[in-house]
């Protein structure tokens, strides 16, 4: 029976001009993460990483602490969402990630501020009247994600390796999650709000069909360095 490792990437760089690439933080998780997977992982496994940077990187940094001779499998299906655009189509001053840094360091509680930008940016995206605007729709971004994980279910199912480790986003992790719990859209990007960076999300292959056995661990970045767990 397999099981499958969601992984959501380490810290990236909110706020910088470019956000996809991981903070010095971001390293330190995904080295944690592979310092883990070393403790669990009893065999080599199948490693996919999404196309973005902060995915690759992710899975570089943790594999080499593991089973670094593996080979890490590229596909854009688990890529997130373009969450500026999300952003910046929600309030367009956010077209410059630095103004809603700026935004968000000056209030008294940064990540409740945030939670409502995110909340607001959201609702628009999914909300169905706003669809032609963004270059990839909420429609389009559930569908790639749910294609994406039938597609893993339906080879590991064929090729029944022991372990599956899967770098994505917490949008992705969320989709996938949301679909196995029949969740509503609401409470989908609820689950993305609190998925930690370099997480861990754990589903077993059941023919091919995913079951969740546990969502969003993080014990073991609390464990090494609890001032090390972030959410952005």
């Amino acid at each position: 029976m397999t099981t499958i490792y969601l992984v959501r990437h380490g810290q990236a760089s909110f706020g910088a001009k470019s956000y996809d690439q991981l903070s010095p933080n971001g390293e330190l998780q995904a080295k944690i993460l592979g310092d883990f997977f070393q403790k669990i992982l009893k065999e080599e496994p199948v490693v996919i990483a999404g196309s973005m940077q902060r995915h690759q990187q992710t899975a570089k940094i943790a594999m080499q602490q593991c089973f670094p001779e593996a080979e890490i499998l590229t596909n854009s299906a688990w890529n997130e969402f373009n969450h500026q655009q999300v952003f910046a189509q929600y309030e367009p001053r956010f077209n410059q990630p630095e103004l809603l840094k700026e935004d968000v360091v000056k209030e008294k509680n940064p990540r409740e501020y945030l939670a409502k930008i995110f909340e607001g940016a959201i609702e628009r995206w999914t909300g169905g009247e706003f669809h032609h605007e963004y270059e990839e729709s909420w429609p389009d971004f559930k569908s790639r994600v749910e294609t994406a994980m039938q597609d893993l279910c339906d080879q590991l199912a064929q090729t029944k390796p022991r372990y599956a480790v899967i770098f994505s986003s917490g949008g992705v992790i969320s989709v996938a999650a949301g679909k196995i719990l029949e969740l509503s859209i609401n409470r989908t990007f609820a689950l993305n709000w609190s998925i930690a960076n370099a997480s861990l999300t754990t589903l077993r292959l059941v023919g091919n069909q995913p079951q969740l056995l546990s969502l969003n661990e993080h014990h073991f970045i609390k464990e090494v360095q609890p001032d090390l767990l972030t959410w952005i």
